[in-house]
């Protein structure tokens, strides 16, 4: 794929996301709970790879945030997830894999970051109390809602060409 595309599917992906968190976002302990941008991190992961889907997932949860639509959770609840799809669906070509790099990156490793951030930038007591593992729940089941949406997605991209089917995937990461 060659750069203008790239660039054209971030951003197309970076606007679906913005756009749709203010219909789907959930209030939750300070969070704010977004499966479909959990679903956007798969597609993401698995059409550009770990470092560009960070990237988009990066550019989604700051314009949330500088828009008010986003909380600071937004930014560990979506990097880690969006980079371990990329990640596991460039070493398998799998979606399943995709799909469950997103759960364990946001579900695990990005409600863990979240902590700090919501108590020390937050200063949320609620979760302070809660201790580290005060959003693996919440996290977690958006993660999972998102990752079973944007394997699906993965499903129709693929059945109207617009990416390469399972297991021909390029294992250079482009």
């Amino acid at each position: 794929m060659n750069r203008t595309e790239l660039l054209t599917r971030m951003a197309i992906l970076v606007a679906l996301g913005v756009a749709s968190s203010y219909v789907s976002a959930i209030p939750l302990f300070g969070a704010k709970l977004f499966p479909a941008q959990h679903a956007i991190n798969v597609v993401a992961g698995a059409m550009l790879g770990p470092v560009y889907a960070g990237g988009v997932g990066l550019g989604i949860a700051v314009i949330r945030i500088l828009l008010g639509s986003g909380t600071p959770l937004a930014i560990p609840g979506t990097i880690f997830g969006a980079v371990l799809a990329g990640l596991f669906y460039q070493r398998t070509g799998s979606r399943l894999a995709a799909m469950a790099g997103e759960v364990i990156g946001t579900g695990l490793i990005g409600a863990v970051a979240a902590y700090p951030v919501a108590v020390l930038l937050m200063g949320d007591a609620k979760v302070a109390a809660g201790g580290i593992g005060f959003y693996i729940p919440s996290f977690a089941a958006s993660s999972a809602a998102g990752a079973l949406i944007g394997g699906q997605a993965l499903v129709v991209l693929q059945r109207f060409r617009l990416m390469a089917a399972e297991r021909a995937v390029h294992r250079s990461g482009t």
